[in-house]
């Protein structure tokens, strides 16, 4: 078999032009606004979902950081709806890329930190300095701090690309080997598609549960900065 294994992490193109744009456009679809006065079951769970995640991200935060509801809202569903129609056979997921997800992540960690310098000072300078640290250990801290400072941003990206490619990959390897074993064994094959089976549910679960750790992380830097 040589097949590329990387071959599905390609941006797509047509007559030459990339569609990464129109893909990453097509969640919204998914969640249309109801003009009715009664909605319909779809709308129903859509708004108990959305009530469901303010309740459980937004409710620590003041009231500045409750400005960013609707960031974040955003946020979590278009990466879910983005992982999830990236298990559908013959897609591309633009979350396996590192640039759209450090896009992502730099310009929203970067704005809970100037808001944190802008509105908290002295608190925002405290951490890079705890308190109680020995003389000869300033400078060493304050490095250190203010690289996982911005290594936060990477992190985000990086936790979600590789989370989201390393499922992907084992789909693609065990979906592989379980066609080439149809012809020599056909028990053994039944058994790595019962397999397969089981890893895309995981991957199902994959999908929503990165969406929310990278949503979480986002709420937790906006609430140490406001």
């Amino acid at each position: 078999m040589n097949e590329n294994l990387f071959a599905s992490f390609i941006t797509p193109t047509v007559m030459g032009l990339p569609v990464v744009v129109t893909i990453i456009m097509f969640p919204s679809i998914l969640f249309p606004s109801s003009k009715r006065l009664i909605n319909n079951r779809l709308h129903s769970f859509q708004h108990w979902l959305i009530k469901l995640i303010i309740k459980q991200m937004m409710l620590i935060h003041t009231p500045k950081g409750r400005t960013w509801t609707l960031m974040i809202i955003s946020l979590i569903m278009f990466i879910g709806s983005t992982n999830l129609l990236g298990l559908l056979p013959h897609t591309f997921t633009p979350t396996t890329q590192l640039s759209m997800n450090l896009s992502m992540a730099i310009p929203l960690w970067a704005g809970a930190v100037i808001m944190g310098f802008r509105h908290k000072l002295k608190s925002s300078l405290a951490h890079f300095l705890p308190q109680g640290t020995p003389i000869t250990l300033i400078p060493m801290l304050i490095i250190i701090e203010t690289i996982s400072l911005f290594i936060q941003p990477m992190a985000l990206a990086v936790r979600l690309t590789a989370n989201i490619t390393a499922g992907h990959l084992l789909m693609h390897l065990i979906g592989g080997a379980t066609l080439v074993l149809m012809n020599i064994s056909p028990p053994t094959a039944t058994i790595t598609f019962i397999i397969l089976l089981l890893l895309t549910v995981l991957e199902f679960a994959v999908a929503l549960i990165q969406a929310y750790v990278f949503t979480l992380l986002v709420s937790l830097y906006l609430h140490d900065n406001t």
